[in-house]
């Protein structure tokens, strides 16, 4: 196990925003819990990024975003790699796009403005991991 409020397991985290606050906000976040965190303003980036890091874990990806859409990546990403852990966050939890393409396919979701806990939470449900901190870790 690892030091408290740190993870034992190197986890691998791709962020994808179009807005550089959001990323950079998402990573110190997730970096600061012991995750390896790459970030992407695009779904085109992010499809070049995880060609290049096969050990991506875990897509967290804005639904909303210019070009392609999150729930478009996510479906391009998945094709690649069916055991890819998908986390969708939105500011817009309640319009139709985030309910037809997220929660109705059974997808998890983190409303945003979201706290390090509320992001540490729900990352660990998604990962479904053992070993990783609790909300509490901060």
């Amino acid at each position: 196990m690892g030091t408290p409020g740190t993870i034992s397991k190197p986890w691998t985290i791709l962020v994808v925003d179009d807005e550089p606050e959001v990323r950079k906000l998402v990573k110190a976040m997730l970096a600061r819990m012991g995750y390896q965190v790459l970030l992407a303003e695009s779904g085109d980036e992010a499809l070049k990024i995880f060609q290049k890091h096969p050990e991506i874990h875990l897509l967290l990806t804005d639904v909303v975003a210019p070009g392609m859409s999150g729930p478009m990546l996510a479906d391009q990403l998945a094709e690649l790699q069916p055991d890819l852990r998908i986390l969708f966050m939105s500011g817009y939890d309640n319009s139709q796009v985030v309910q037809h393409y997220v929660v109705e396919r059974g997808f998890a979701l983190i409303p945003k403005p979201f706290t390090s806990e509320a992001l540490t939470q729900k990352v660990s449900e998604v990962l479904g991991a053992r070993d990783l901190p609790s909300a509490s870790a901060d």
